[in-house]
């Protein structure tokens, strides 16, 4: 999909409108971590269900849809039982040239601090549920691998993940986005660092690209960054620029110099934004957020 818009924008809070309330109204409660296809005048938006660690954590991927981009309706739901995984996080929604669905999941290994992304693929949304996952990013012993955000164009497949060190159980909350291509959307090869922590800046613990705006051969992205580990799970937005290489490929990206953009509720989480542009030509930001009493819900707004 060309999004028909030059510049990403960004939340301004005060014009969003929730659209899925979370799990909970406590602390570790989310709802939230969106992805967005919009594909037969409907608006698909995949999310992640979140409880408290010691009450389940990631529980499920969602798929809904929705013909105004407020009101969703669920067609699909994927709980992380059939992953054997103790956590699911952002999954990616992606609908292929050929017309097929696919939801990349990120799934979190029991009793570590290791992720995968596995890939679900059906001829229908609704199709998702049942599908056989198979993984597509295994990480290995000192990388764990999750949130991907997928772009596919005549250059082929594209993705940016956030890769997580393992050397420290500690310090395994540190982050980078790295960069991989793919003919096919499942076999990947890993290119390079696309984005990565600027010490002393306010994203200096890490950080993770949410969404990429590609127009010609110029990409911006969203991403979600944090200065110390007690931001974990707090992160908030920025944006960063990049380009696309003689070989097709895109190089790594600069974030801009900006304040980035939280929400008005402490500890001010405001994450994951994903770009859409509807039917009707307006665009919407989707995207996870504190609230007041410190659960996140996800919130849409025009821009």
């Amino acid at each position: 999909m060309t999004i028909g818009i030059t510049a990403l924008p960004l939340p301004r809070w005060e014009d969003s409108t929730v659209v899925v309330e979370p799990p909970g109204t406590e602390p570790g409660a989310w709802s939230g971590a969106p992805s967005t296809v919009v594909a037969d005048g409907f608006v698909y938006l995949a999310y992640r269900l979140r409880l408290p660690i010691g009450a389940g954590r990631g529980i499920a991927n969602v798929v809904a849809r929705s013909a105004d981009g407020l009101d969703f309706t669920v067609v699909a739901e994927i709980a992380k039982d059939g992953f054997g995984a103790e956590s699911l996080e952002r999954p990616a929604l992606v609908r292929t040239p050929e017309g097929r669905w696919r939801l990349y999941v990120s799934a979190a290994t029991p009793g570590t601090k290791h992720w995968r992304v596995d890939l679900l693929e059906a001829d229908t949304p609704e199709g998702l549920a049942a599908a056989t996952p198979r993984t597509v990013l295994a990480g290995d012993e000192d990388h764990a691998v999750k949130d991907p955000v997928l772009h596919h164009d005549e250059q082929g497949w594209h993705l940016w993940a956030s890769v997580h060190p393992l050397e420290s159980w500690d310090d395994a909350d540190r982050m980078t986005t790295e960069y991989a291509t793919s003919p096919d959307g499942v076999h990947w090869t890993w290119q390079r660092t696309a984005l990565a922590a600027r010490p002393g800046q306010w994203d200096a613990r890490g950080v993770r690209i949410t969404s990429v705006l590609v127009s010609g051969d110029t990409i911006t992205a969203s991403y979600d960054g944090r200065a110390t580990a007690g931001e974990n799970w707090e992160e908030r937005t920025g944006v960063a620029r990049g380009s696309r290489l003689p070989d097709g490929t895109f190089g790594p990206l600069v974030a801009e110099d900006r304040e980035p953009i939280g929400s008005p509720h402490e500890p001010f989480g405001l994450r994951y934004l994903s770009l859409a542009e509807l039917p009707d030509g307006q665009h919407r930001i989707y995207y996870e957020a504190t609230r007041e009493d410190g659960a996140h819900d996800l919130r849409t707004e025009v821009v």
